[in-house]
């Protein structure tokens, strides 16, 4: 059909390019008597005539006299196919001859009819089957127009190739990504553009065994050996001859891939920021402590000189314990799980702490049950968390208006620690976000001892929980599930 549409509302336009006049009268006769149809006839005797009016695509359906003055059908049919005719034409001879049947049919006739043998029937069957031909044609090569122009646009490289991986098609992008050209590339094995023999081998023996392969990931090697990366998908597939073949596409992840690294490489670099900072955190509490006692020692008494070392030496140790807890790097995530008393541990972080309750004159009350609060425990992790709450405490009280109260309570299936100051507070936002890593509302806090000390609370089946009221304080309470010994 031509590029104008036909619909029941247009009639059907047939041009007969025909030096014969009787011959079209003829025809005519028999197009009319065509039932159900609306058709123009239009007649041209003259071949350059002829040809313009096939260029213009105004008619629907072509008729050629193969004996034309001067020249052929068979020209005329040359001469509109390499003008880009898209009409069925069909070629008409007063004899019968096979040769030129099959010369009419290679140079794209629609059909080849002879005109003794005409009729309306026959002219009918011949439009209806000419145009059809023409229209699932046209619509075939419009879809293979579109294929096309996707095998050709994408980024990602599409690739036919024979059984031994010689490759047989490639698209545009396959130029662009490896940088050959397209000749390089089809004069080469699929094979061949992968750096690693292992994966060589490895998609040789998918396709031999006909499995198919799906977005694996490949190193790639270009013509000017830069390292790129892919996810290959291919298959083995059978064309009309019943011929196997492969297809197949490279999505290019260069960049996905670098990207990660990178991705990596930084996490990397966040872990060690994350041990060098808790370390920071850990040291800094009895380098503080050091500090304020050298500088105490300027103006301390002989009596006063001894205690001030000792607060020196204790804090020291303390520092050198972090740093060989830090150089054993399997310590930190194992748990040396044992029965252990709750208060005797939280004795143990009283011990540590208690130069920063000396130097902010903070008033300590301590309520410990008669009975051992005996728990499942790592005693140095739990220390270090009673440690960190009782730092938070003493950081948000005001020195001597400060009080401190600690209370471990020991019942029949949990024990209850609970620690309450009477410090500035918190708001309900701060609470709600208290325990994430790096919060933290003190100027110059890292945002690690709380989440530190909730880890590690969890860890041990145990449970901790904030209430806290503005200007007025905050309380910890934890539970842990009870030992009985």
């Amino acid at each position: 059909m031509s590029t104008r549409e036909t619909s029941s509302f247009q009639p059907l336009r047939i041009l007969v390019v025909e030096d014969d006049e009787d011959d079209y009268f003829i025809i005519c006769d028999y197009v009319r008597d065509i039932p159900g149809k609306r058709i123009e006839m239009e007649w041209c005797k003259d071949y350059q005539e002829a040809l313009d009016a096939m260029h213009q695509s105004s008619h629907d359906i072509y008729f050629i006299d193969y004996h034309l003055t001067g020249q052929t059908g068979l020209d005329l049919l040359t001469e509109a196919m390499i003008d880009g005719c898209r009409a069925p034409i069909i070629l008409l001879t007063g004899k019968g001859s096979p040769a030129i049947d099959r010369k009419a049919m290679q140079l794209g006739a629609a059909d080849y009819l002879i005109k003794s043998e005409l009729n309306t029937e026959k002219l009918e069957r011949c439009i209806r089957y000419s145009l059809e031909r023409s229209y699932s044609l046209r619509k075939l090569q419009e879809s293979e127009r579109q294929y096309r122009n996707i095998f050709e646009r994408t980024n990602d490289v599409i690739f036919l190739a024979d059984l031994n991986c010689k490759l047989r098609q490639v698209n545009e992008a396959a130029t662009t990504i490896f940088g050959f050209s397209r000749n390089e590339l089809l004069d080469t094995s699929l094979l061949d553009v992968l750096a690693h023999n292992e994966d060589k081998v490895w998609l040789s023996k998918q396709l031999d065994n006909a499995i198919r392969v799906d977005d694996y990931t490949v190193e790639l090697v270009t013509k000017n050996k830069e390292k790129k990366f892919g996810l290959l998908s291919a298959s083995i597939e059978i064309d009309l001859n019943g011929d196997r073949y492969i297809q197949g596409i490279i999505h290019e992840i260069t960049l996905l891939k670098r990207t990660e690294e990178i991705t990596i490489q930084m996490e990397k670099l966040e872990a060690k920021g994350r041990v060098i900072r808790t370390l920071a955190h850990e040291v800094r509490n009895p380098l503080n402590n050091i500090q304020l006692s050298v500088a105490n020692l300027k103006s301390a008494t002989a009596e006063q000189t001894l205690e001030y070392l000792e607060i020196i030496q204790r804090n020291s140790k303390r520092i050198n314990d972090l740093i060989n807890e830090l150089m054993d790097s399997t310590r930190f995530y194992k748990m040396k799980l044992a029965v252990v008393s709750l208060q005797s541990v939280m004795d143990d972080a009283m011990e540590v702490a208690q130069d920063r309750l000396s130097f902010s004159k903070i008033t300590l009350r301590l309520h410990y049950s008669e009975a051992p609060a005996y728990a499942l425990a790592d005693r140095e992790k739990m220390r270090i968390a009673f440690l960190n709450l009782i730092i938070n405490a003493i950081e948000a009280m005001e020195g001597s208006k400060g009080v401190m109260t600690v209370a471990i309570t020991a019942k029949s299936d949990f024990h209850e620690v609970r620690i309450e100051d009477n410090g500035c507070g918190m708001t309900e936002h701060a609470i709600v976000k208290l325990f994430e890593p790096y919060f933290t509302t003190k100027p110059h806090g890292l945002g690690l001892g709380l989440a530190t000390t909730h880890a590690i609370v969890i860890s041990h089946n145990a449970t901790i929980h904030v209430t806290s009221v503005l200007e007025k304080g905050t309380t910890f309470t934890l539970a842990f599930p009870a030992v009985h010994r």
